[in-house]
């Protein structure tokens, strides 16, 4: 069986950062799929259950509702290997296109207070796992460490 384009990535080599993971055609629409790695594969610890949840209920919330982005937003969802998240948009973009958008939802992650939107028993299926001060806490980190200085090493798949 032939592997998938993710799994042709080096991870050994890869770092967080915002990139292009693929585009697709669907009708007439092309979909860009972001990779958004927040953590360093096979490097560092991986995000635990509760803050990606938390992430992921506040991301797609603010993706949904963003005046520009909101009707391009396709799917905002975690990486199984819970080192970071994918992102789906309508449209033909590149990783730096985003990155304005990125910094805007993820201080809005950072910055988030009060109760997380959907995380009641009767709006989702876990909705105990949650932890807001590490989801705090990881988007300020990724912020800092990665989105405001961010430059092609972190935009392009390393070769």
């Amino acid at each position: 069986m032939e592997k998938i384009t993710s799994f042709t990535i080096d991870h050994i080599k890869l770092q967080p950062g915002v990139y292009v993971s693929r585009k697709d055609t669907v009708g007439s629409e092309l979909i860009t799929t972001f990779d958004l790695r927040m953590t360093s594969p096979n490097e560092e610890p991986v995000m635990n259950t509760a803050e990606m949840h938390t992430i992921e209920h506040l991301a797609a919330t603010f993706l949904r509702n963003h005046p520009v982005y909101g009707g391009k937003t396709i799917y905002f969802g975690p990486m199984g290997c819970r080192t970071g998240f994918y992102l789906l948009l309508a449209g033909d973009y590149a990783s730096k296109d985003i990155v304005p958008l990125m910094i805007e939802m993820y201080e809005f992650i950072r910055d988030f207070a009060g109760d997380v939107p959907g995380a009641s028993a009767k709006d989702c299926g876990n909705y105990l796992d949650m932890n807001l001060p590490m989801a705090n806490y990881l988007a300020g980190r990724f912020l800092d460490h990665v989105l405001y200085h961010i430059d092609d090493s972190r935009l392009i798949y390393p070769q």
